[in-house]
């Protein structure tokens, strides 16, 4: 069963990050912001682990700078934007041909048993 929330010392074994990168991370990254309880115990959720792989992938595989990194977030936050919204049109277009082919397929049945 997976868990709601994981600890910095889970993630950062599962990241194979050290606590502390994790924090910075937490001041340079304003998209990263784990939840903190009692004591200031931060939880961190599965969407905050998702995007700290994609900025751990960036950061080290891809060779960005911070500053690219932070670029990046901002790009693909602005695209999820629009694609949430051409999303909607897609979704009045899609109707549009269902109803079309529905029509094409009635044609063909009433042919069909005539």
């Amino acid at each position: 069963m997976k868990k709601y929330y994981y600890t910095i010392g889970e993630v950062s074994n599962l990241l194979d990050l050290k606590p502390h990168i994790l924090r910075y991370w937490e001041k340079e990254f304003p998209q990263v912001h784990p939840r903190k309880r009692f004591g200031r115990n931060r939880r961190y959720n599965p969407d905050d682990i998702e995007l700290l792989k994609k900025i751990k992938f960036m950061l080290y595989t891809q060779r960005f700078t911070i500053e690219g990194v932070k670029k990046k977030l901002k790009a693909l936050d602005k695209k999820e934007d629009q694609m949430e919204l051409d999303f909607t049109v897609d979704k009045k277009e899609k109707k549009e041909n269902i109803k079309k082919e529905l029509k094409k397929l009635q044609e063909l049945l009433k042919i069909r048993c005539s």
